[in-house]
């Protein structure tokens, strides 16, 4: 698959966080999703230092097999701001996303869509880049409050920033600290959550994320060994 980095790359905070006011408007937040999709993929950055190995792993939605994946190793691409994750892994993100033969119907980020201080987090950003259907799930709070959703599998409980719903707070395993959800393009709500639920049969976190985890930190020690 092909992608453009549709805006030129910022040098400073307040350029990226420009950036990411302008192309908010890019979001597709009416598009209720894929409802069976084929292939879900996962993303994910494991880190070293500056040093950094971006992650895709495409899985089948059904089975969780892998059906192919990528790791692409670098350095960060931008200084660790709170709120500006995207713009130290898009670039290796995006490498990785474009050797894949493979275009998913569905990505799933490691971290946040709309729950995030100007409603544009890395599930939004790549999923403007890229055109596809986007969610995040993120392993802790990062803005907004919520109560406590039931200790059973499929509980749930609003995100809320500033009086808007940006996410849920999902329990994905009887008794396990709930993820958060939050859409990114192209993708309601409620499609995410159901998604994340299929993709998480046993453990807290999405074999989508799970899996794209392992291969990130594996292909950055095998960079660091190298």
């Amino acid at each position: 698959m092909k992608i453009q980095l549709s805006h030129p790359w910022p040098e400073t905070a307040a350029e990226a966080e420009a950036v990411q006011d302008a192309l908010r408007a890019s979001l597709d937040l009416a598009d209720p999703g894929p409802r069976s999709p084929a292939t879900v993929a996962g993303v994910d950055v494991a880190y070293s230092g500056d040093r950094l190995a971006a992650a895709v792993v495409v899985l089948d939605a059904v089975t969780h097999r892998v059906v192919e994946q990528v790791a692409v190793t670098g350095r960060t691409a931008f200084e660790y701001v709170p709120g500006l994750l995207a713009f130290r892994e898009l670039p290796s993100l995006t490498e990785a996303l474009e050797r894949l033969a493979t275009v998913p119907d569905l990505v799933v980020c490691d971290g946040y869509g709309l729950a995030h201080p100007r409603r544009f987090g890395l599930a939004c950003h790549l999923g403007v880049l890229t055109g596809l259907p986007t969610l995040g799930v993120g392993k802790t709070a990062f803005v907004g409050s919520h109560r406590e959703p039931g200790r059973e599998r499929g509980a749930w409980s609003d995100l809320v920033l500033d009086g808007d719903v940006v996410g849920r707070v999902l329990r994905t395993q009887d008794g396990v600290k709930p993820v958060f959800v939050s859409t990114g393009h192209r993708i309601d709500l409620e499609t995410a959550c159901r998604h994340v639920l299929a993709l998480s049969p046993r453990y807290r976190l999405p074999e989508t994320t799970r899996a794209a985890d392992r291969l990130s930190r594996t292909a950055l020690r095998e960079a660091a060994d190298a």
